[in-house]
């Protein structure tokens, strides 16, 4: 802890004087895996990247003592090795604790646990004034500061400490698939796994309106004899997605109403959309025109994960030109939304997780999701179906006006049928429209009381800001406009400068998922 203040005692310093100017600031964490263009410059930032440790693993209290920016490889190895694992694992081992408290994240657990940042018991954060608090979840240890904080994208202070509650881990999920030709069955059957105590994870993958694989995850110690192990995050392994559409076959020969088991090591089954970014990665062998199989997979393989793959999207611009969006509807509309979708978009697969936002605190309403505050979760009411939808527009990579026009689209169907959109990716509300989603009333009276209206707010943080699209005035301008037309040009920029890292590679991951044994401690 002597070593943590050491770190966060420059950080508090830097904020002061900011302060004392008044001048809003960025946080520099090392790394991102937001789809969002940075505005971070030497003169307006705040450097917290050397707070990636994890400090302490309880297991007395199930708890671990995190700073913000150890992603989550890094802390699935610190817990699992004591038999525990965090309630919710974002499905990409570069994601941050950080990043997880204050983006609103969620993964295939969250139907029971909620968002990430439900999870987290205590923060520690540097107020915009350089004083360093600690805000708690439930006590009267400034609870209003710990949910206005939570999904705020650091705009009340710089979180700096986080403890994250744990559970009893497993070395196995067993991982039960399951065919549903219509989106009621598979809201039905979505519904039924969610109300059983022994589940601990579900989500589907939706390749059609008629045809949806639902997944759902068990912890267990062992494989019984005749169990089928699958793996998914060495590099001779199969991407998930791959392995669950190749399912698809294993369906259409099985009577209706079929199921099929098997048992994956934890970690592979809490990073298993890592290798591809879920699909998204499938995308780039279209753009490149690479054949997409078992060997050109295997071969491309250390630019499949989603550290490299955030880095080439970022540096290439190309983020600019595909859907990157995940957005949550109320289950009851879910059929209108999938005709809606396949309307205008016609983008498959979609990536389905139930997620539980009922805060049931009176002390959420301090945050942007008040609405949610009082909700205890037992209804339908406080939750939402996450749709990820994520591809190439029908406009393709030319017409930005059209790709402008999409996302509207999308984010007035969410609001219309009464859903949330997450924040970590573009987003192209005008300010009333963004405000109308969230509780600006209580969001700006707690960063009044604690002296942060000075700071950019969410909606700030989160707009896109338009660029100008062309390299300059003048002859020069012209020519680096066309340059970055021509094909593949943009992409190749991108896979070099992930390569070559530029300032991405400041931040290391601590941990490879390759030296995370599959097996959990003996104890567990």
């Amino acid at each position: 802890m002597d070593a943590h203040a050491e770190k966060v005692r420059p950080i508090a310093a830097r904020v002061k004087q900011f302060a004392a100017r008044k001048q809003p600031f960025r946080i520099y964490h090392g790394a991102t895996n937001s789809t969002r263009s940075s505005q971070r410059r030497a003169d307006n930032t705040v450097d917290t990247s050397t707070l990636n440790r994890v400090l302490r693993v309880d297991t007395a209290s199930k708890t671990a003592l995190v700073e913000p920016n150890v992603p989550m490889d890094a802390l699935v190895a610190a817990t699992v090795s004591h038999g525990l694992v965090p309630l919710v694992v974002m499905e990409f081992p570069g994601i941050t604790a950080g990043g997880g408290f204050s983006g609103t994240s969620g993964e295939s657990s969250s139907f029971r646990y909620g968002p990430f940042d439900v999870t987290v018991n205590w923060i520690e954060i540097v107020l915009a004034s350089g004083e360093v608090v600690k805000a708690s979840r439930t006590t009267d240890e400034n609870t209003d500061l710990f949910w206005g904080a939570a999904s705020a994208f650091g705009t009340l202070g710089v979180v700096t400490l986080l403890e994250v509650q744990l559970q009893d881990a497993q070395p196995y999920v067993r991982l039960t698939y399951t065919l549903h030709d219509t989106v009621q069955g598979s809201r039905k059957l979505m519904e039924e796994e969610i109300e059983r105590d022994d589940v601990n994870y579900v989500d589907g993958i939706m390749f059609s309106k008629t045809s949806t694989v639902i997944c759902s995850g068990v912890f267990a110690a062992d494989v019984p004899a005749g169990g089928q192990v699958v793996r998914f995050i060495r590099s001779s392994d199969t991407w998930f997605y791959v392995h669950v559409r190749r399912m698809l076959n294993k369906f259409a020969k099985a009577p209706v109403g079929a199921a099929f088991t098997e048992y994956v090591p934890l970690v592979d089954y809490l990073f298993r959309y890592d290798r591809g970014g879920f699909w998204v990665a499938k995308y780039s062998f279209n753009y490149f025109l690479v054949p997409f199989n078992r060997i050109t997979r295997f071969v491309l393989n250390p630019f499949m994960h989603t550290r490299t793959m955030y880095r080439a999207l970022h540096q290439s611009g190309l983020a600019d030109f595909y859907m990157v969006q995940d957005v949550g509807v109320p289950y009851e509309k879910m059929d209108e939304f999938v005709d809606w979708l396949e309307t205008a978009f016609g983008i498959y697969p979609l990536w389905l997780c139930p997620l539980l936002l009922a805060r049931n605190s009176p002390n959420a309403a301090h945050g942007l999701h008040s609405d949610f505050a009082r909700l205890d979760g037992s209804t339908s009411e406080g939750r939402l179906m996450n749709f990820g939808l994520w591809g190439p527009l029908p406009s393709g990579l030319s017409d930005r006006a059209a790709f402008i026009e999409a996302n509207r689209l999308l984010e007035q169907k969410v609001q219309e049928l009464g859903g949330k959109k997450w924040l970590y990716a573009h987003a192209y509300y005008t300010e009333d429209e963004f405000w109308a989603h969230y509780d600006r009333p209580s969001y700006d009276r707690v960063r009044a009381k604690y002296d942060a209206e000075w700071l950019p707010t969410v909606y700030d943080k989160v707009k896109v800001v338009e660029k100008p699209r062309t390299g300059g005035d003048g002859l020069l301008g012209w020519l680096l406009t066309l340059f970055w037309a021509i094909w593949p040009m943009r992409g190749l920029y991108g896979v070099l400068m992930a390569v070559l890292g530029g300032d991405y590679l400041m931040w290391r991951s601590t941990t490879s998922l390759t030296t995370v044994s599959p097996k959990l401690a003996k104890k567990s």
